[in-house]
C-alpha cells in the first residue's frame, strides 16, 4: 500500500505530483519553442527536421517498459524524482550540440527520459488518486498543459528579450527544474512489487488495453504535433514572426488547461465514453478550423478547440488502464504509453513527412481525420466489466 504524508506544509501529494507534470511539459514546451531556431540554425528541410523528432520518438518508445517496471520495483515517487533530475539536466545538451548527428543523439536521450517520467509519474498519480478517493487525474494532466504553456511563453519572452538559444535553455532548466523537484520532495512511500528485472524491453497493450491505447494514440500524434509544428504552421500560414508564432501553442495549452481542470467534473456527469467521444468532434472541429484559416487570429481559435478536444483524452486512457484488472498500475500504464505517448512522440515527425510530402496543411488534416477517429473509439473506455459479452 501507499503511504500518505499528514498535510501539514505546502508540499502536499497533490502538489508534488502535479510538480512533476508541469516540469515534464515545462521542458518539453522549452524545446518546442525553440524547434524554428533549430531548424533555421542548420538550415533543416521539413523531412530532416522530421527524422530529428523521429529520434526524440524513439527514445521515449524505448523508455516506457523500462520505467515502467522501475516504478513497480523501485516505487513510482523515487523513480518520478531521478528522471526529473536527469531531465532537466539533459535538455542543457541541446543547444550545444555543434552538428545535426550528435543533436539526433541528444534528442534521443531527451525523449527517453521524457517517455520515462510520464509512466513514471502517471504510476504515481494514479497512487495518489486512490489516497485521496476521488477523480483527480484529469487536473494533474491539466498542470502538464499549463507546464507545456509555460515552457513555450518563455520562448517568445526569450525572443523579446533577445535572449539567445543557450542562454534560454540554461536559464529555463535550472528554474523550473529546481522549483518543481523542490516541491516533489514529500515522504510518499510507493508501492512496489517484487520483479526479477527481466521483463519485456518493449510494452505492447493487450486485449482491452489494445483498444484503449489505440484511442490514445490518435490523440497523443495531434497533441505532440501541435507542439512541435504549432509556431511553424503560423509562421508559414499566417505570415507572422517567431516570436508571435509561440503564441500558438500557448493558446493551445491554455484551452487543455482549462479544460482539464473542469474535466474530473465533467467525466462525471456525463460519463468516459460520452466525453472521449465529444472531445473528438472538438479536436477535429479545431484541426479544419487551422486547415482552413486565412489569418493569425483564425488559426489560434482552431488550436484552442484543439486543446478542448485533446484535452481529456489520455486522463480518460490512463485512468482505465491503471484499473485493468489482473495487471499491476505501471505495467499496465507502460503498454498503454506505448501507443498513447508512443503517438505524442511519434505525431511530430509523421506530420513533418506529410507536410513534406504535401503541405503544413495537409498535417492539420491528418489531425483532424485522426481526431474522428478516437472519437469513435471511446467505447473502449468503459470498464470491463462492464462491457457486453
Amino acid at each position: 500500500m501507499t503511504t500518505a504524508p499528514r498535510i501539514s506544509s505546502i508540499r502536499t501529494p497533490w502538489r508534488a505530483v502535479s510538480a512533476l507534470f508541469v516540469l515534464s511539459g515545462a521542458l518539453f514546451g522549452v524545446w518546442a519553442s525553440r524547434i524554428p531556431s533549430v531548424t533555421s540554425g542548420f538550415g533543416l528541410e521539413k523531412s530532416e527536421l522530421g527524422f530529428l523528432l523521429l529520434a526524440l520518438a524513439v527514445g521515449g518508445l524505448c523508455a516506457f517498459a523500462i520505467a515502467g517496471q522501475a516504478a513497480d520495483r523501485f516505487g513510482a515517487a523515487r523513480v518520478s524524482r531521478w528522471i526529473g533530475l536527469a531531465y532537466g539536466a539533459l535538455i542543457l545538451l541541446v543547444p550545444l550540440a555543434p552538428n545535426v548527428a550528435t543533436l539526433a543523439v541528444f534528442l534521443f536521450i531527451f525523449g527517453a527520459l521524457h517517455g520515462g517520467i510520464d509512466v513514471a509519474m502517471n504510476t504515481w498519480a494514479t497512487e495518489v488518486e486512490r489516497e485521496m478517493g476521488r477523480p483527480v487525474m484529469s487536473s494533474f494532466h491539466a498542470m502538464f498543459s499549463l507546464g507545456a504553456g509555460l515552457g513555450a511563453g518563455t520562448g517568445y519572452i526569450a525572443g523579446l528579450l533577445g535572449l539567445g538559444f543557450t542562454a534560454h535553455v540554461f536559464i529555463a532548466s535550472g528554474v523550473l527544474t529546481s522549483i518543481c523537484l523542490w516541491f516533489s520532495l514529500i515522504p510518499w512511500t510507493s508501492a512496489r512489487q517484487s520483479t526479477d528485472g527481466k521483463g519485456p524491453l518493449f510494452a505492447w497493450p493487450k486485449g482491452a488495453l489494445l483498444w484503449v491505447a489505440l484511442f490514445a494514440f490518435c490523440a497523443s500524434v495531434g497533441e505532440g504535433g501541435m507542439i512541435d509544428w504549432s509556431a511553424l504552421f503560423l509562421v508559414e500560414t499566417a505570415g507572422v514572426d517567431e516570436g508571435s508564432a509561440a503564441l500558438g501553442y500557448t493558446t493551445f495549452a491554455i484551452a487543455m488547461v482549462i479544460t482539464r481542470l473542469v474535466g474530473d467534473a465533467i467525466i462525471a456527469r456525463i460519463g468516459a465514453v460520452m466525453a472521449g467521444r465529444i472531445s473528438g468532434c472538438f479536436a477535429a472541429l479545431g484541426a479544419f478550423t487551422a486547415v482552413f484559416s486565412t489569418s493569425f487570429a483564425m488559426g489560434l481559435v482552431g488550436f484552442a478547440l484543439m486543446g478542448i478536444g485533446y484535452a481529456v483524452v489520455v486522463p480518460l486512457a490512463f485512468s482505465r488502464a491503471a484499473n485493468e484488472p489482473g495487471v499491476a498500475p505501471g505495467v499496465a500504464l507502460a503498454s498503454v504509453a506505448t501507443l498513447g505517448y508512443g503517438g505524442f512522440l511519434i505525431g511530430p515527425p509523421l506530420a513533418g513527412f506529410i507536410a513534406d510530402a504535401t503541405s503544413i496543411r495537409g498535417s492539420f488534416v491528418f489531425f483532424g481525420c485522426l481526431a474522428l477517429g478516437f472519437a469513435a473509439l471511446a467505447g473502449a473506455l468503459r470498464p470491463e466489466k462492464n462491457k457486453a459479452t
